[in-house]
């Protein structure tokens, strides 16, 4: 196999879903719920059972990567960590070097995990640092300070070969020269890779519901352009060049596992409130669990599985889904992954039945947000700021 022909080899993905955490951050709209007592046991065996039923539909392929994410996986055992990845080798074939991340607190208690973890066979962390400023850290609701934040990547540097940590900027009152002051300080720590996440309100979060009564005020839109902006200036000349909208890495260093969401290939989801995308006789289906962990875990005891939602998408669907999904990142979309995924031509001229017009395509490559690549297109630096209005003019 060339290395083209490779780099276009069906990726397979397995999201494992730890709903809990300690406390619940006021900018978070995840699946994440605070419970003073957790059955463990009870837990790790309800997801070795929706692995089972998940690898029943889908026999013969190859997993590339696994992910942990939550909630708070790192509150997990390791012990349960290292189950469920022994079931997900003994129910499918498992790439020869497959990417195992698992998402981590920095706070200290965990960070002492993280050996624990790595003997399980995760081999990155994803760890939720999100502010390298202890005002910060407490304006989000984060349960740990710099310091731990620091003693949690200088563990995982110790103990892993990748590692990724997250910040969140565009915080009320936040400027320029403070991000700037921030990032660098985050760049001194050495990652690899880094994803960083503009502040927004999501509903039902206690950050809009204070902003609604005044009492939160986000920076201005031309505040959060140049902040962006100056992300992408600091780190794409630190040699962490931005591969998607929120997402810089070292070349090599990208994210396998999130990779295969913006290439709209496929994933099982499992655990409460994840989603999927798999593939099943020739259909492309998507798949939600129950959201509620306690009706999660009563679903899969009665019934073997606890899929709330599992339907068939048209083709359509899938292509408006993968445009949406591959906008966002800087390789963009290549033709024949495309047509693979979603079962369409990615282009042809109006009205031949293909995902998109080719007039429109060439219309915004030449005002400057498409460009065109070796076998399809990709976003330019402003059509990267601009995902949802690109996807609408491609397909309105």
């Amino acid at each position: 196999m060339t290395p083209a022909d490779a780099a276009l080899a069906p990726e397979f993905a397995v999201y494992v879903h730890w709903p809990f955490c300690k406390s619940k951050c006021p900018y978070c709209d995840f699946n994440s719920h605070v419970r003073e007592r957790i059955d463990e046991e009870a837990w790790a065996k309800a997801l070795l059972a929706e692995l089972d039923h998940y690898a029943a539909l889908t026999p013969g392929r190859t997993v590339t990567s696994v992910f942990f994410g939550g909630g708070t996986p790192s509150l997990m055992s390791p012990s349960t960590a290292a189950r469920v990845l022994d079931r997900i080798a003994m129910r499918w074939r498992v790439a020869e070097d497959p990417e195992i991340t698992l998402e981590a607190n920095p706070n200290s208690a965990e960070a002492e995990r993280f050996a624990g973890f790595k003997a399980a066979g995760v081999e990155r962390l994803s760890i939720g640092v999100q502010a390298l400023d202890d005002k910060a850290l407490k304006f989000l609701g984060r349960g740990h300070d710099v310091r731990e934040g620091k003693h949690a990547i200088d563990r995982a540097a110790a103990l892993f070969d990748r590692f990724s940590f997250d910040l969140i900027y565009a915080r009320p009152e936040q400027t320029v020269d403070d991000w700037r002051e921030e990032l660098t300080a985050a760049l001194e720590l050495g990652p690899s890779h880094l994803s960083v996440y503009q502040l927004t309100l999501e509903p039902g979060t206690r950050f809009t519901q204070m902003a609604a009564r005044g009492e939160l005020v986000l920076p201005s839109e031309d505040r959060q352009e140049a902040l962006f902006d100056a992300t992408q200036a600091i780190l794409n000349g630190a040699g962490l060049p931005a591969y998607e909208v929120s997402n810089h890495a070292k070349p090599g260093a990208e994210s396998r596992h999130n990779r295969v969401y913006w290439r709209y290939e496929d994933y099982v989801g499992v655990g409460p409130g994840a989603h999927g995308r798999i593939t099943v006789d020739g259909a492309k289906r998507a798949t939600r669990q129950e959201k509620a962990p306690e009706t999660w875990l009563a679903r899969i005891a009665e019934h073997g599985h606890a899929t709330a939602e599992d339907a068939a998408l048209e083709p359509r669907v899938c292509a408006d889904e993968a445009l949406m999904m591959g906008l966002r990142m800087t390789e963009g979309i290549d033709a024949r992954r495309f047509q693979r995924v979603t079962g369409m031509a990615l282009e042809g001229p109006e009205g031949s039945g293909a995902a998109l017009d080719t007039a429109r395509i060439d219309r915004l490559a030449r005002d400057g947000f498409l460009k065109r690549t070796a076998h399809g297109f990709a976003p330019t630096a402003q059509g990267l700021k601009l995902v949802n209005a690109l996807v609408s003019a491609l397909t309105g």
